[in-house]
């Protein structure tokens, strides 16, 4: 059977704000931030609402106003056609990724001959996380079968196996805030960034709002452990069990070098060639390959490193091939151990900073990065760019993009 492209046309989010009550988005219901970004898709591209076919939202705490199926209630919110479909979907911090992937399936394996919709949205300050519960979490028989720990010793455990300091993660976690800092002032964010409005047409938030801007490596070495306590409640053992090899798991990882909790939405128009052509539509990239594989669930946020071998198999592309690289910031130990595992010129990676400075909004991250790498092969006159988020479970996401020229 002959496959067909999938085209990324346009991709657009929010900015991210605090995930807390005092942050800005704080007041902006979760179905308002992805109605934002629904309706610049539509207003910069100027397609027939009836013409799309699927809205695929991924979102990680589905409960309360995040429930239920925000795909098909935003397209009804937003007056879209009768036609319009929708999922919403789970697959921790790569659910809008996962989004994009299983929206570029269906347009490769030719199965519908309309637009997709695809990215997703998290409110971490009116939807806290874990608020849904979770079995592997919060269900001590099934957690304790499967050796499962929280994310945070996790991170602590492979910066312990692999000798990073506290402040080589301090000094990774400045990077990305200074990264980012620098890419807010020279608007290199601004083509895909979309203001949030309140109902009168007024100016909610128009740019990100958790840079740390004056942070320095002393006040990042000043804050404490955040996962050491939780460590020491059986779940350090429990890591030890699994890794007998390591003494004591050591905790480096602070609010500093981890990633910030944050309110975002964002979304990718997608499309076949011919559906383009057909609508006059300009198709920015393409998607060429993507991967889902599953790690060790203790260690948990390597998952990453084969899912990545796996994309670049696909995509038939050697790690030299890949210009820029966008490797979600959960923990610092995370990306330095990706960068590590594929000798990564850290002049490729995560060049406008990441999570760790902008917010990590857990169900919209994966759509984000994806805006966020394309905009930048855009701006270098560069060509592809490899965008991967590890998530609970073991579970690790890989997309590989080629800009169109």
């Amino acid at each position: 059977m002959q496959l067909t492209e999938a085209y990324i046309i346009d991709a657009v989010r929010t900015p991210r704000g605090k995930g807390k009550k005092t942050g800005t988005l704080y007041e902006v219901k979760p179905i308002d931030l992805l109605a934002t970004v629904l309706r610049a898709l539509k207003n910069r591209n100027g397609f027939d609402t009836a013409e799309v076919e699927d809205i695929f939202v991924g979102c990680v705490t589905p409960i309360g106003e995040q429930g239920g199926n925000l795909g098909k209630a935003v397209a009804l919110y937003e007056n879209w056609d009768y036609a319009v479909s929708g999922l919403q979907m789970n697959r921790f911090c790569a659910s809008s990724l996962t989004a994009v992937n299983l929206a570029a399936a269906k347009i490769r394996a030719g199965w519908n001959d309309a637009l997709l919709i695809a990215g997703g949205v998290e409110s971490m300050s009116r939807v806290p996380m874990g608020a849904d519960g979770g079995v592997l979490m919060y269900d001590p028989a099934v957690g304790g079968k499967v050796n499962y720990i929280p994310q945070g010793v996790s991170a602590d455990l492979i910066a312990t196996l692999e000798n990073y300091s506290r402040t080589q993660l301090d000094e990774y976690a400045l990077l990305s805030n200074q990264r980012a800092a620098e890419a807010q002032s020279k608007g290199y964010f601004q083509r895909s960034l979309i203001p949030v409005l309140d109902l009168n047409g007024m100016e909610i938030l128009a740019q990100d709002e958790t840079i740390h801007h004056d942070t320095d490596l002393q006040q990042l070495a000043n804050l404490p452990s955040s996962f050491q306590k939780i460590g020491k409640q059986g779940f350090d053992n429990m890591a030890l069990l699994k890794y007998p090899q390591v003494e004591k798991v050591l905790h480096p990882h602070t609010a500093g070098n981890s990633s910030q909790i944050a309110d975002g939405a964002a979304l990718l128009l997608m499309g076949s060639p011919q559906k383009c052509q057909q609508l006059g539509l300009k198709p920015r990239a393409k998607i060429i390959a993507a991967a889902t594989i599953s790690n060790e669930p203790t260690i948990m946020l390597t998952g990453t490193i084969p899912a990545t071998i796996e994309a670049l198999k696909r995509a038939n592309l050697t790690v030299e091939q890949i210009d820029l690289w966008e490797i979600n910031e959960a923990f610092a130990s995370s990306v330095l151990k990706f960068q590590q595992h594929f000798n990564i010129d850290i002049n490729k990676m995560n060049v406008n900073g990441g999570v760790i400075a902008l917010g990590h909004p857990l169900g919209a991250t994966g759509a984000i990065l994806i805006g966020t790498v394309l905009d930048e092969l855009e701006r270098r006159d560069l060509r592809y760019g490899l965008i991967s988020l590890c998530t609970s479970g073991g579970m690790g996401v890989s997309t590989i993009i080629e800009r169109l020229v």
